[in-house]
């Protein structure tokens, strides 16, 4: 199966009824299946006049009791950073599939890049937390999907599935589970639906009964707003942050290849993490001890996991943008050595091996 088709069959599985976009590569082909497999399960697809109007068509869609969801590309996602703030400032639960491609603005379409993970974070205004996932595979394009609609109904947070066209145009072997597990909102509608001081509030639905009100505006937990009270602001701030940070521990994913006694640490996600791994294998037939920390929660963060083994070890960043994972490893250690690459293609396994062996000189 094709990535961008694993994600569509992804998100249906997760349980997604209403999907609302703009057609733009290298993401449209999740959009026209999304068009065709909706109508079959019940579900609303709608296309939208651009992608300001899909995030707010899903958002919308989202307090009406679905679960909603959107996908674009780097133009498209910066389109839709104002309604993401919308949906971070209202706890809308909601999926935003972003397949990278090179930039900025209109740049390289349906070509490689990994250009958005800061912005991926740091997009919206103002402080918050949200979920940030990143695939190497088109196994981890389906569960992922999934995986993300958990994490936004479970956080009442956008979640972000930040691939690249490597992985949504690869095709492989994709083996579905019989069961999975999924998480539905809660919808009590005798308790306040916003402000849990970190804890994650209920969220009914509009046409159920309950009396909401919702805004972008600070507001109290009822909803009402409060846009000239500093303690309001302050008060929806943490809890913004906090529903996040407090659970950063089951939020967290990541994998490790043969960090036990690896002498070289490279970090890596998305494609660019099958390319390293490969150069790691070639190394140790060399007897060259290199290892892998593979992020697959890009944000929040999880390299504080392996802080110590930073500072310990020589570490090289690979990634196809001008270096914005690595501003996160350098909080551990200065001097890290990188792989950049923006010229529209994949980073080889023989690259990384030859700036190892060669460029770098750390062995």
């Amino acid at each position: 199966m094709q990535g961008n088709i694993a994600c569509a069959e992804g998100a249906l599985a997760g349980g997604c009824r209403f999907y609302a976009g703009y057609p733009i590569t290298p993401s449209s082909e999740i959009m026209e299946h999304m068009a065709k497999r909706l109508l079959e399960v019940g579900g609303h697809f709608i296309q939208m006049e651009d992608e300001i109007g899909s995030i707010c068509a899903v958002i919308g869609a989202s307090w009406s009791g679905v679960k909603a969801m959107t996908a674009t590309s780097g133009p498209g996602f910066t389109l839709m950073l104002e309604g993401i703030g919308y949906a971070l400032m209202t706890e809308t639960p909601c999926v935003i599939v972003d397949v990278q491609r090179q930039g900025p603005a209109t740049g390289q379409a349906t070509r490689p890049s990994q250009g958005d993970v800061m912005q991926s974070r740091w997009g919206a205004s103002g402080d918050y937390q949200l979920i940030v996932l990143s695939p190497w595979s088109v196994e981890e394009m389906y569960y992922l999907t999934i995986e993300a609609f958990n994490l936004s109904e479970r956080f009442r947070v956008p979640v972000i599935l930040l691939a690249d066209e490597v992985i949504a145009h690869l095709k492989e072997t994709l083996v579905i589970k019989e069961e999975i597990i999924l998480y539905e909102r809660e919808k009590n509608q005798n308790l306040p639906p916003f402000l849990g001081d970190g804890k994650i509030p209920p969220m009914p639905a509009f046409g159920e009964g309950a009396n909401l009100l919702i805004t972008g505006s600070t507001h109290n937990e009822w909803g009402l707003r409060k846009a000239f009270d500093p303690l309001s602001q302050e008060l929806l701030s943490n809890h913004l942050i906090k529903k996040i940070k407090n659970y950063e521990e089951s939020i967290i994913r990541y994998e490790e290849y043969f960090l036990e006694d690896c002498e070289i640490l490279l970090i890596a996600f998305g494609s660019v993490a099958r390319s390293a791994l490969k150069a790691i294998m070639i190394l140790r037939k060399e007897g060259i001890k290199a290892g892998l920390f593979r992020p697959i929660t890009i944000w929040p963060n999880g390299l504080k996991k392996i802080k110590d083994l930073i500072k310990e070890k020589k570490v090289i960043v690979c990634e196809m943008n001008q270096g914005q994972l690595i501003e996160e490893v350098r909080k551990y250690k200065e001097e890290v050595f990188s792989l950049f690459k923006t010229r529209g293609e994949a980073i080889y396994p023989e690259e990384i091996y030859l700036k190892i062996k060669n460029e770098c000189k750390i062995i």
